[in-house]
């Protein structure tokens, strides 16, 4: 479909099954090449500037690699609860916590993607609300236990199963809180 890519190499460097998932739903081929980079920010970044801003440092591990045919997607996503951001759980507890603060309250998941080739980058992202039911402590405790979501931001997955109990609303794109604005992304590659 988008035939400006034909003689590109579209490179994904994302470890996450669900962006690759996601990814493969727009028919692109791609390959996957994660490096590692500190994520490291200032914590006087504004919350909603922090996932572009850890997109365009997950391509600077790619500094001078890039060919004049490859075209490079970073991106993170982050949930926002009032001002304070929930990244990735380091243990059961900090993640039932954070569905616990979650629970009966709207957050918001912010992605950011940045485009990379050997000459240019473009960095765009999307906000997405998404409103939490009440949830007892053993819902939670059934969900941390079984999903062990410890690889996402916030503690839960939208396609799991927190996600077909707890979630009463959601304002913007579902892919963003899966971890990719799809709608954005391919206009993004449609004109990149």
């Amino acid at each position: 479909m988008l035939e400006n890519l034909a003689n590109k190499r579209i490179i994904l460097s994302s470890k996450s099954p669900r962006r690759q998932e996601l990814l493969k739903g727009l028919d692109i081929d791609f390959e996957i090449e994660v490096r590692p980079v500190d994520e490291i920010y200032s914590l006087d970044l504004e919350a909603e500037k922090v996932p572009s801003f850890l997109s365009k440092l997950k391509a600077t591990a790619f500094d001078g690699d890039l060919n004049e045919s490859d075209i490079l997607i970073t991106s993170d996503t982050i949930v926002i609860l009032g001002s304070e951001i929930l990244e990735k759980p380091k243990s059961e507890e900090e993640a039932k916590g954070m569905i616990r603060k979650m629970a009966g309250k709207t957050h918001t998941v912010v992605t950011g993607v940045a485009l990379t080739s050997a000459d240019k980058q473009e960095v765009f992202s999307d906000h997405t609300k998404v409103t939490f039911g009440e949830l007892t402590d053993e819902e939670i405790e059934y969900y941390i236990s079984k999903y062990k979501p410890f690889d996402k931001a916030g503690s839960y997955g939208v396609q799991e199963w927190i996600g077909y109990v707890a979630i009463d609303n959601l304002e913007g794109s579902y892919y963003n809180v899966m971890g990719l604005p799809l709608h954005k992304l391919y206009k993004a590659l449609k004109h990149f």
